[in-house]
């Protein structure tokens, strides 16, 4: 399995307390549209490298790495998704996004908690510049155990991925070990994009390098996430359609995932000019490597492009 990406660069957008770091694939031409990347609660701008791949030089690609994560680690609280929302928003201004870019469109992609950002930052902050919405397995409200409360059930969500953020690793070898055990994530470690991707969480030095997550931050966004009533209301109030791709299978790669058909036909997003198509044989995370996952997700950005 080899990968097809271009090195990023990365660069720095001042936000409140600081600077947002992102990564970003150049386009070949001036006025291409722009295609954003929001990544998920423990994650970083590296793990849209096969789709920034795909999408780079006919877009302006840009992958923010998120308050609290990867090189934005340091940027304080508070902490939630209004704040990665308004963050977002000074991305795009940074970039000349608005209203009139017409066809050379902006198009907002978020996976897993990065999905709630978007829609947030397309219903309010970021309103009249995002032109196309595309959501990856994430958006739509996620079923929730009775009684649990937001730490029971992010840990029964992301387990492992949450663990580690009180490990410690002697050597980026010993931090590969331990996500190749990882059901999911597991079959991807050694595809370059990926490693790199898992070597961008990691900061300190040997033998006690950790995860950049801020713990607090993903505590407080998953929250949003899980109990938010009107981050979970955004997706009522889009100004734009929006295609929500969405996984067979979930976060520790089994069946069903957090979404399936019957999931989803409760929801009623159609009402809310919410298109939804499945991506077979993936899961939570290899929707973003996966040749069919990045394949659907960049047909998906520039349909929203298109339509902008």
């Amino acid at each position: 399995m080899t990968d097809t990406v271009r090195d990023p660069v990365q660069i720095a957008v001042p936000v409140e307390g600081g600077d947002l770091a992102a990564l970003h694939w150049p386009a070949d031409s001036p006025g291409a549209p722009i295609a954003v990347l929001v990544h998920g609660i423990t994650a970083n701008a590296m793990a849209w490298a096969r789709v920034a791949g795909a999408l780079a030089g006919e877009f302006e690609v840009l992958a923010p790495d998120l308050r609290g994560r990867g090189a934005s680690a340091g940027l304080p609280g508070p902490y939630g998704l209004d704040a990665h929302a308004a963050d977002l928003a000074a991305l795009l201004d940074r970039f000349g996004a608005d209203a009139d870019r017409g066809a050379e469109a902006t198009v907002v992609v978020g996976h897993s908690m990065g999905a709630f950002v978007a829609a947030l930052a397309a219903a309010g902050t970021a309103r009249d510049r995002v032109h196309g919405l595309v959501l990856v397995d994430g958006g739509p409200a996620l079923p929730q155990p009775p009684g649990a409360d937001v730490d029971a059930m992010l840990a029964a969500v992301l387990g492992p991925a949450l663990d580690r953020l009180s490990m410690t690793f002697p050597d980026l070898a010993a931090v590969r070990e331990f996500w190749s055990r990882h059901p999911a994530v597991g079959p991807w470690v050694d595809v370059p994009s990926v490693a790199a991707y898992l070597a961008r969480d990691v900061t300190g030095e040997p033998p006690a390098l950790r995860s950049s997550c801020v713990p607090e931050a993903v505590r407080v966004d998953g929250g949003d996430v899980l109990l938010n009533e009107r981050v979970l209301e955004a997706l009522t109030d889009l100004p734009v359609p929006a295609t929500l791709l969405w996984a067979t299978r979930g976060t520790f790669d089994q069946t069903p995932g957090l979404y399936d058909e019957f999931r989803l036909a409760q929801l009623g997003l159609e009402p809310a000019g919410i298109a939804t198509r499945e991506v077979p044989d993936t899961n939570h995370y290899s929707i973003l490597w996966a040749s069919q996952g990045v394949e659907a997700i960049s047909a998906a950005v520039r349909e929203a492009a298109a339509g902008g």
